[in-house]
């Protein structure tokens, strides 16, 4: 009902921007609902006609007529269907989202100019320059009339979310599009106002479609573009609301999570019923979308029943919808345009340096029309991606004789010219260091430095290449500097192109054996862990790294820190610092160097309140030896940081497990010993009849330690569900309790299945399928 009540005034207003009979805007709702409701892959998506295609469809109405545009959409619906066929949904979504917040942004400017017109009384324009250059003289010419009850919609549908009081709270249950349209028409009606109202005429003189009828290559291009637009749109409002679910319910209460392909078919066929019966394109619409899952959805059945209730008001409202002043539908889209110029929007897009993308397809589609402007964002877009893969620097500077080439970003053939010219005038018979700061180089860059290094070592002259130590194996420090012959200690050659990736003809970084992760240093051929090289000398396996004092490694890593990642994490961190920290879930974990939570977790900057302590342990509340530092954290994340879930993870090899295993009465006391001591219930429930073994993917611990370390998990889930705060939050239903256990050696994460001792992986190829 409440998506009804949202839909009905909105339907109508889109029709009347468009400039289509009103009652197609009831039949789009109507098929919207009900077609795609039962048929679309996102069961509490709700569609209907949008405000995304009011420019399109307005454009076509005036070219071709509307019997034409219904047709249109009957085609443009066929596509959907083949496009869902060939499973593209998901290439719709690899469009920039500036470009699509930018679309959206053009068509709400468009739709809130048009709509100013008829809010003061007017009749809008062909275009939005029209529309500009035409707003002098409307506003020389405002109808008091119009522009009153305009103005008194937008008043309570602006003030409505803002009632204050008990009284406001029942009354901010009528949706507020439906409260200012109702308030503006029973005002009109009342003062016996006289002013345009909506005329919906009989439904035996309804218009369908027919043949349509113009030139074949913008008949082609007006089906391409209400297929994109409508596609994109509708795939986007799927992905958006899935994040509203995911964000407001428990995962109990979730529904299944949007099949994009099925989505598009179901779109396809509602575009096919809507543009036969006579009805405006449709998409999924964010808005009702939102009302739809705030209002408590659990099933596709809400979506499908407004349908029915729109299609049995227009069958017996239309002497009520026949009051409705066109001034209040116009006021009320024209609010719904401005609220597509999303300021949350703009601040996403500079945050990621793509503000021009944004504001260039903005401006052409204000000026040149949706698919033109979608075009025009895209080659915006392409030329951004150019200027940054070109952006690289160069620089060189001599140092007690000793000439270094410092090459910052990607190489590539547009890099070529500089990265040459730049060589040659080093002179030959000295020494020279060629840092490369990247993470690609192209076959054309990879020829430039392999030719002039040789160039260079046969005139006398001595080489090192280096890069950053964040590159590990990548990069050209490959090209066999050091070894004049080019040999590399397992055999490979640098003018050899090996069909693995390896070489650089395939376009992939250069990984050879013999590349550097830090200065100077060579590895040996070895291909790991290259991601997290910099944190520790750890690849070189012939022998160990000579350890720095400590001081020298911290500098050392905060400069790196500094240089490399803060520009990428800056404008994050200071939105944390500005809005606070707000975790998903507390992570409990022990305090053992080889655990990283945020890669074992793919976690990012607030996402986890950790707490790290010997062994992973959750002392019961009251018990001897008690250590408050871990309930106070318990406390504060359940409490006051509203935690959705708390994870205890232990881990293989665990010294804190194996001390307690090693323990004995007769042991002298010490700290260690004393914290040990928390972990005697799960040394006691390890060896009690009454508790099955905790097992591992199906199968039994490899040893005592392992044993202990999954019972502990287990254990100290039971000593989580003592604390007070725990236990409310579990009542509620709003809190909940995960066991995971990380097996270091074979870098695998179990989680503990509910209701079991059993610790289970889940494993997913690289297509997302259930291995």
């Amino acid at each position: 009902m409440t998506v009804f009540l949202i839909a009905l005034p909105l339907s109508l207003g889109i029709a009347l921007a468009t400039g289509a009979p009103l009652q197609a805007g009831l039949v789009a709702a109507a098929a919207g609902g009900i077609v795609a409701g039962c048929l679309g892959g996102a069961p509490l998506q709700v569609s209907g006609p949008a405000a995304g295609l009011t420019v399109v469809t307005a454009e076509l109405i005036q070219r071709y007529g509307w019997r034409t545009t219904c047709a249109i959409t009957v085609l443009a619906g066929c596509c959907q269907l083949g496009l869902a066929a060939l499973r593209t949904a998901r290439s719709a979504l690899m469009v920039s989202p500036a470009i699509v917040h930018g679309m959206l942004a053009g068509i709400g400017v468009t739709i809130a100019l048009a709509q100013l017109h008829i809010v003061l009384g007017g009749t809008p324009q062909s275009s939005a320059t029209a529309n500009v250059l035409g707003l002098p003289g409307q506003l020389a010419d405002i109808h008091p009339t119009a522009l009153g009850i305009s103005v008194l919609t937008l008043v309570v549908l602006l003030g409505w979310p803002r009632l204050p009081g008990r009284p406001g709270r029942a009354l901010r249950k009528v949706p507020a599009a439906l409260a200012a349209v109702g308030t503006a028409t029973a005002c009109a009606t009342l003062a016996g106002l006289s002013l345009p109202r909506v005329d919906l005429p009989s439904w035996r003189s309804h218009a369908l479609p027919e043949l349509p009828e113009g030139p074949v290559l913008g008949l082609i291009a007006a089906v391409l573009t209400i297929t994109l637009v409508g596609s994109v749109e509708s795939l986007l409002s799927a992905v958006a609301t899935d994040k509203l679910i995911a964000s407001e319910r428990r995962t109990a209460d979730r529904p299944p999570r949007a099949h994009l392909d099925r989505e598009l078919r179901g779109q396809g066929a509602a575009n096919i019923v809507s543009g036969a019966c006579g009805g405006l394109p449709i998409t999924g619409v964010a808005v009702r979308s939102v009302a739809n899952v705030k209002s408590g959805a659990t099933s596709r059945k809400s979506a499908m029943l407004h349908g029915l209730w729109v299609v049995l008001a227009a069958a017996l409202l239309v002497p009520v919808l026949d009051l409705i002043p066109l001034a209040a539908l116009a006021a009320l889209v024209m609010a719904v345009g401005v609220q597509m110029v999303s300021i949350t929007h703009m601040r996403n897009v500079t945050r990621h340096r793509e503000f021009l993308v944004y504001a260039t397809t903005v401006v052409a589609v204000v000026l040149g029309g949706v698919l033109e402007g979608v075009a025009i964002g895209i080659a915006a877009a392409v030329a951004v991606a150019l200027h940054r893969l070109t952006r690289t620097r160069i620089t060189v500077e001599e140092l007690d004789g000793v000439h270094q080439v410092c090459v910052r970003g990607q190489l590539t053939f547009l890099a070529v010219p500089r990265l040459s010219r730049v060589l040659n005038q080093i002179p030959h018979k000295g020494h020279v260091v060629i840092e490369l700061d990247g993470s690609f180089m192209d076959h054309a860059a990879y020829e430039t430095l392999q030719d002039w290094q040789d160039s260079h070592l046969a005139h006398g002259g001595s080489l090192e290449v280096t890069g950053r130590p964040a590159e590990g194996a990548h990069g050209a420090a490959a090209l066999g500097a050091d070894e004049p012959d080019g040999d590399r200690p397992d055999g490979y050659r640098p003018d050899e192109y090996r069909p693995d990736g390896g070489g650089p003809e395939s376009g992939r970084p250069v990984a050879a054996s013999g590349a550097r992760g830090e200065r100077g240093t060579p590895r040996d051929g070895h291909h790991c862990c290259r991601p997290w090289t910099p944190w520790k000398n750890h690849c070189d396996h012939r022998a160990p790294a000579p350890r720095s004092r400590g001081a020298g490694r911290l500098a050392s890593g905060i400069t790196a820190f500094q240089r490399d990642t803060a520009p990428h994490v800056r404008d994050e961190l200071a939105r944390l610092a500005r809005e606070g920290q707000r975790p998903s879930q507390l992570f409990l974990t022990c305090a053992d160097s080889r655990l990283v939570t945020s890669m074992i977790t793919a976690s990012g900057p607030g996402d986890l309140f950790t707490v790290r302590n010997v062994g992973n342990l959750v002392p019961l509340p009251g018990a001897e030896t008690s250590d408050d530092s871990v309930a106070a954290a318990i406390e504060y994340a359940v409490d006051v940081l509203r935690v959705d879930s708390i994870t205890v993870c232990g881990h293989s090899g665990c010294g804190a497990m194996q001390a307690l295993l090693n323990s004995s009465p007769g042991d002298p006391v010490t700290p260690l010993s004393r914290w040990l001591r928390h972990g005697l219930p799960s040394l006691r429930r390890m060896d009690s009849r009454h508790h099955a073994w905790a097992r591992i993917s199906g199968r039994l611990p490899a040893d005592a330690v392992e044993q202990l370390c999954l019972t502990n998990v287990v254990q100290q889930l039971e000593h989580l569900r003592a604390h007070e705060s725990v236990a409310r939050r579990l009542a509620d239903g709003t809190l909940e309790l995960h066991g995971m256990y990380f097996h270091v050696g074979e870098a695998q994460a179990y989680l503990l299945s509910e209701g079991e001792d059993f610790f289970d992986c889940r494993v997913f190829d690289t297509v997302g399928q259930h291995a």
